[in-house]
């Protein structure tokens, strides 16, 4: 990791002729796509992108560069080091859409943040799609039939058969290839997001701007409006979900010479909901069962939960019959509940006691009738408190933290962690007991294990919303 944010500072300071005054990893998301914030001497901010894959850097970098002529709401990318892995772009803020939609509720000001987006997103489709170089796409040129296939397939392979249900493979087969024809013959195909959702949308001073379009190619205007209002995440409501696609659809119209058949649109519209609820759960299911990401895990109820919405409610406009009774069934209630985590509440009697420790003073002695519990040796983590300007610190401070994250493999120790004590919260919180004890140990407790301590209070209560209490034991001999 250092190494990476010494080229970053270098490709900076080559741009601005300045050096930076901190650059910091910021969380990775679902992408191998690393990132890092900036930070300049007059108080601008920049950001960084680290990514192997350099094609899909030329990808991105091209469409940014063609979208932004056009005058569309996409990041500027100020530089590019000569190995084309790094990247330096316009820093468009923290707030998402999704973010001001939690903060703010369903209310007329988020209201108004979708139609701004669904404004732009008709721009950046129509407008953006002309003259644009379609080979410079990562993967298809187009959303065609074999990309709506492999979609289909991607939700076959990586969720419905972990389900290990019986169904007739060739009949399915046989729905996905009538389905995928059906999708393919639309009027409308101009430039396709491809992953338009609320997290990629930000939102600075009121006005929305695009991120992560990489995965674009020519495609449907249905596919990107029904991935925004279809989020499970966002749960808007029908009526927003109706009112919100009129708007969108009164916005292609005032972009295109002709009015489209809004019929024959918004048939097509309910089979691309359906092909991105399926390609959602795909990815839930790819991240969550096999790359065993305790995220993508938790979205894979709200996923199922709409998609069981969507086959009571809505028709595609053309029969599937195996593949319709699949959705039924992988929508019932047996099935959504085999990935519900189990949570405490005001009657759960599970308190846990998360501590930090150091092996200098021993093992925190369990005083409950459970006698003990895990105990986790974090003396395999670089130690900060080697470096003089970490002694006097801890892992509550975030200079230890940025250290931990991003030069150590903390957070796949960590990861690791919460693989097997997930296991056994979740069994006790089933089975009513009343305690466990984690306790993080290092040589002075004081860094690794305290930030280990820390975060893992924080999972816990995310997850399983239980009563935790945190301590960090050896506190009073910290290095001042």
């Amino acid at each position: 990791m250092d190494v990476i944010i010494d080229a970053i500072g270098k490709l900076y300071q080559s741009y601005t002729n300045e050096a930076a005054i901190r650059i910091e990893k910021l969380p990775q998301s679902g992408s191998d796509r690393i990132y890092f914030r900036i930070y300049a001497s007059n108080n601008n901010t920049f950001i960084a992108t680290y990514n192997l894959n350099v094609k899909e850097n030329g990808t991105f970098i091209y469409f940014s560069k063609n979208f932004k002529n056009q005058g569309l709401p996409v990041p500027t990318v100020f530089c590019v080091n000569e190995t084309q892995t790094i990247y330096i772009q316009e820093d468009l803020g923290t707030e998402s859409l999704l973010n001001k939609l939690e903060q703010h509720g369903h209310k007329s000001y988020a209201y108004s943040l979708f139609e701004k987006s669904l404004k732009a997103l008709a721009s950046i489709q129509i407008k953006g799609d002309d003259g644009l170089d379609y080979s410079q796409c990562l993967t298809a040129k187009e959303f065609g039939k074999q990309a709506i296939l492999s979609d289909l397939l991607y939700f076959k392979y990586y969720f419905l058969d972990t389900l290990q249900l019986p169904y007739d493979k060739q009949a399915m087969l046989d729905d996905f290839e009538a389905l995928s024809t059906y999708l393919t013959k639309t009027e409308n195909k101009y430039f396709m997001f491809r992953d338009f959702q609320s997290r990629n949308i930000l939102v600075e001073k009121d006005d929305v701007y695009f991120i992560d379009f990489q995965g674009g190619m020519k495609g449907a205007l249905q596919y990107d409006v029904a991935s925004l209002l279809w989020q499970a995440k966002a749960q808007l409501s029908e009526d927003w979900k109706d009112r919100l696609l009129n708007y969108y659809m009164d916005e292609v119209d005032g972009l295109l010479e002709r009015q489209m058949d809004r019929t024959t649109f918004v048939s097509q519209y309910n089979g691309y909901v359906l092909i991105r609820l399926l390609q959602v759960l795909g990815a839930y299911g790819f991240r969550g069962l096999f790359e065993r990401k305790a995220h993508f895990l938790s979205s894979i109820p709200l996923a199922l939960q709409n998609l069981k919405f969507f086959t009571e409610h809505k028709r595609v406009g053309i029969i599937t019959p195996e593949f319709d009774r699949m959705l039924k069934l992988i929508g019932s209630d047996d099935i959504i509940e085999r990935f519900i985590t189990v949570q405490a509440n005001a009657e759960t009697p599970l308190h846990i006691t998360v501590n930090s420790f150091s092996y200098k003073k021993g093992i925190p002695k369990d005083e409950t009738d459970n006698g003990g519990g895990y105990v986790f040796d974090m003396r395999g983590i670089l130690n900060p408190g080697r470096f003089d300007e970490y002694k006097p610190l801890s892992g509550q401070d975030k200079p230890v933290q940025d250290f931990l994250e991003q030069r150590t493999k903390m957070n796949t120790f960590l990861n690791s962690v919460w693989d097997l004590i997930d296991i056994t919260v979740e069994d006790y919180i089933k089975r009513g007991f009343s305690s466990l004890m984690i306790n993080f140990g290092c040589t002075g407790g004081q860094h690794r294990s305290v930030y280990a301590a820390e975060q893992t209070a924080r999972h816990l209560r995310n997850k399983f919303k239980v009563l935790v209490t945190l301590t960090h034991t050896n506190k009073d001999n910290w290095v001042k």
